[in-house]
């Protein structure tokens, strides 16, 4: 009895930590740094007071979750301190650094990782951030290639470079990825790309440091030269030394869609099995060692070699973030092993968690760490599999398989709720391929790789087993129904099914388990919210320097543009949209507009045509472009065009039809569509037009322009939003859709106090995000950076 009461007590503890450290990460914006020292302080006053007496034990608790709320918090504060001054950014810096690891390629250029030595403004010096991320491009032509200078770019060397940096911004839409938070995590104090001019780069010093880095680029290189096959080649590459970027855009996809991604990348689960599987060799080879049993016994050095090992593996693939918390909570379960006591699992894993996070509190907020902890912990929940039998080797692997397959049945069942609260998708066929993939993966590719390290013509077998799995993958995701996805459900929903999850996997009569189907029902089954019958709601996505806005009825989904293309193997379609579509149970377009053909518009076009069913895509296109081929039925759009969804209007109101005979460049093709029901308002979208289209649009339909919000045409550049057209339209809000501190200048100043003038709320969507309108008063709608603003985020108090 008095063992639980310890085991509660210790429990407690560990949770209040947790409890501190999850506080802190809510936070707006940051306190003052004698705050989050005297919460330092304070904790530790009263962590040491209830240790005198025994019944302030609450004193404890508090105690600890000040110390975690503290301690997050002034590591916070040394972190945003090292931020890149809002002086510096967009101004040519010099800078002399260190590659601080390997770098990253990609069908544009490079992307690496520069720990900086010096740096100067013209002739004086300036403090910038330790580490930067900087971007090398090659150009965005697919002829485009890598110049010798980049070629020759390596981990481990000394450059100085002529950059141009930012602070870390990223796109932030409702239920999307939070790109500043990954930023902020890794230490990553700006962002830049490098200049030719006015010094060209200049390669230092070929080995200045990262001994370890510069070893993984000569793996990776050997990789590639022996690999003919780019597909096979970025795998291997992807499990021997953690380049994900070796992997294409569409093996990833066939990697989710079979739910084996995790398999390809250095995540917990390969460093756990290569622990597990070093400690098992470990433990074999003490044995054969009477000396080595007599000094320590064998299950011992198998636990600590198998983390050594670990620990090896990690930093050899890069020390990513989910590799370091895996070696963590390895150390951890390792050490607690280590004492001779034998605690409860529970009580392992939140040891685990509290080391974690007191190296990193951010894990707390990624899927992985999440992902990670409730997997174990689902398979130490669910009990231990059926023994392995005595009566003879074949019953014994007889059980071994079914204590394999029961483990994969518990982790698919346990984590499918919680892969849909994070990524709102899962694999049906993810099971069957997973027992497949998983033994294939860890047991023959990954150890192939490595070994190929010493043996290069293992690379070669491994390749050959890598094209066979892929061949398999792709005959299973082209299975009907192989992806289930759901849209976002209340919390409520939520949490009911993660309960049910566990319910299902625990050791319980069946009548109990029965109830985790109830209890998991809305999640894997929640019913989207939808606007009323006559209604409309408008969501203009962050998509950078761009366009794409959604309109969604009672029945329908309209999408007007796509946003850019951010490169030659990325566009908004697939890093944005699709996951926003999902996310809010969009299985449908109903109908594509696409306003004209430049980049900035229809940039993620081809990702929605081939991911999603398009009912129709009306556009200003000319005949035979691409993305014509791709759409069901198109139709060019053209003023006098309307048609009634769920009791909202939509009109056409330009081009006009005499616009098609040629001479007019893309901005001046634009389809302008305005949207309107009486219960809601009237919007208005513009696209790219200018000042002669707003003339046009007000000889011809000057009543017709009066709209609550508007979408301002060509992003606020100086061509646009003339004050004529601004006072016929008379919006209460105007949405700029532009990319921050973009190469344009948009909006311009001269454009914003036009707007400004005239008493019009004016949106951004570098300070706001996405931002959505329910219709209503004053055309007044919501910014995803207002709901979802913290510390970490630009724009917050700290961050200014």
């Amino acid at each position: 009895m008095g063992g639980d009461h310890h085991g509660w007590r210790l429990a407690g503890l560990m949770l209040a930590w947790l409890g501190g450290v999850a506080c802190q990460l809510q936070e707006r914006s940051l306190g003052p740094v004698a705050g989050y020292v005297a919460c330092l302080a304070g904790g530790t006053v009263l962590f040491l007071a209830a240790g005198v007496s025994p019944r302030a034990r609450v004193l404890a608790l508090i105690g600890l979750a000040s110390l975690g709320f503290g301690a997050t918090g002034w590591r916070a504060a040394e972190r945003l301190a090292l931020a890149l001054p809002a002086s510096l950014e967009g101004r040519d810096l010099q800078v002399i650094g260190v590659i601080a690891g390997l770098p990253q390629r990609n069908a544009s250029g490079l992307r690496f990782r520069l720990a900086v030595e010096a740096a100067r403004a013209g002739d004086e010096p300036v403090v910038l951030p330790p580490l930067l991320s900087i971007g090398w491009t090659a150009g965005f032509h697919e002829e485009a290639t890598l110049t010798p200078p980049q070629q020759s770019l390596g981990a481990g060397q000394r450059w100085r470079f002529t950059l141009r940096l930012r602070q870390p911004h990223g796109n932030l839409n409702p239920h999307g990825f939070d790109y500043e938070l990954t930023l902020f995590e890794q230490g990553i104090g700006a962002l830049g790309s490098v200049r030719d001019g006015p010094a060209a780069p200049q390669l230092l010093e070929r080995d200045a440091g990262q001994p370890v880095e510069r070893w993984r680029q000569r793996v990776r290189d050997a990789i590639e030269a022996h690999v003919p096959d780019r597909r096979a080649a970025g795998v291997l590459a992807a499990l021997s030394v953690g380049d994900q970027s070796a992997i294409d855009r569409e093996d990833w996809e066939l990697f989710r869609q079979t739910g084996v991604a995790h398999l390809v990348s250095i995540s917990g689960l390969h460093i756990t099995m290569f622990a597990w599987l070093a400690g098992l060799a470990i433990g074999a080879l003490w044995r054969r060692s009477a000396r080595a049993v007599l000094w320590l016994a064998a299950p011992v050095a198998a636990r600590w070699g198998g983390l050594l090992a670990a620990a090896a593996y990690a930093l050899f693939s890069g020390w990513g973030v989910p590799s370091q918390r895996t070696v963590w909570m390895l150390a951890a379960v390792t050490a607690l092993q280590a004492g001779g006591r034998h605690w409860p699992w529970p009580l392992v894993l939140l040891a685990a968690a509290v080391v974690v996070t007191g190296l990193d509190p951010w894990a707390l907020l990624q899927p992985g760490f999440w992902l990670s902890f409730v997997a174990v912990g689902l398979l130490m929940a669910s009990g231990p599999g059926r023994p392995a039998s005595d009566e003879g080797r074949a019953r014994a692997a007889l059980s071994r398989l079914r204590a394999e397959l029961r483990g994969q049945a518990i982790a698919t069942l346990g984590l499918t709720p919680l892969t849909l609260v994070f990524f709102q998708q899962v694999s049906l066929v993810g099971f069957a391929a997973n027992l497949v993939a998983i033994p294939l993966v860890t047991l023959v590719i990954t150890p192939l790789a490595l070994l190929g390290i010493v043996a290069a013509p293992l690379w070669g077998l491994a390749a050959w087993v890598v094209q066979r799995l892929c061949l398999g993958l792709a005959w299973a995701a082209g299975l009907p129904g192989a992806v289930w996805t759901v849209p976002v459900a209340p919390a409520w929903a939520q949490a009911a099914g993660l309960a049910g999850a566990v319910l299902l996997v625990l050791p319980v009569p069946w009548r109990l388990r029965a109830l985790a189907l109830p209890l998991a029902l809305p999640l894997l089954m929640p019913v989207p919210a939808r606007p009323a019958q006559g209604r409309f709601e408008l969501l203009a996505v962050d998509v950078g320097q761009g366009t794409a806005v959604l309109v969604r009825t009672r029945e329908h989904l309209l999408v007007y543009d796509t946003g850019p293309q951010y490169g030659r193997d990325a566009d908004a379609g697939q890093r944005v949209l699709l996951p926003l579509l999902r996310s809010r149970g969009e299985s449908r377009i109903h109908r594509l507009m696409l306003s004209h053909r430049d980049i900035d518009h229809v940039g993620g076009a081809r990702a929605l045509l081939q991911a999603l069913p398009v009912d129709d895509l009306w556009s200003s296109l000319e005949a035979g472009h691409p993305l014509l081929a791709l759409a069901p039925t198109h139709a060019r759009c053209e003023d006098g065009q309307s048609w009634d969804w769920d009791g909202v209007r939509f009109e056409v109101l330009q081009p006009p039809a005499w616009a098609y005979l040629g001479g007019l460049k893309s901005n001046a093709m634009s389809c302008v569509l305005k949207v309107s029901s009486p219960a809601t308002g009237r919007a208005l979208l513009t696209g790219d037009i200018e000042r002669p289209q707003e003339g046009w649009l007000l000889d011809e339909h000057a009543e017709r322009l009066a709209a609550d919000v508007l979408v301002a045409p060509h992003h606020g550049s100086k061509t646009s939003s003339t004050a004529r057209f601004l006072d016929a339209v008379h919006p209460s809000v105007a949405v700029f859709q532009s990319g921050y501190r973009n190469r344009f200048g948009h909006p311009a100043p001269e454009v914003l106090s036009r707007y400004r003038e005239r008493s019009i709320i004016t949106v951004a969507s570098p300070a706001c995000g996405a931002w959505q309108w329910p219709g209503g008063a004053r055309g007044q709608g919501v910014c995803q950076r207002d709901v979802a603003m913290r510390y970490w985020h630009h724009g917050s108090q700290a961050a200014r």
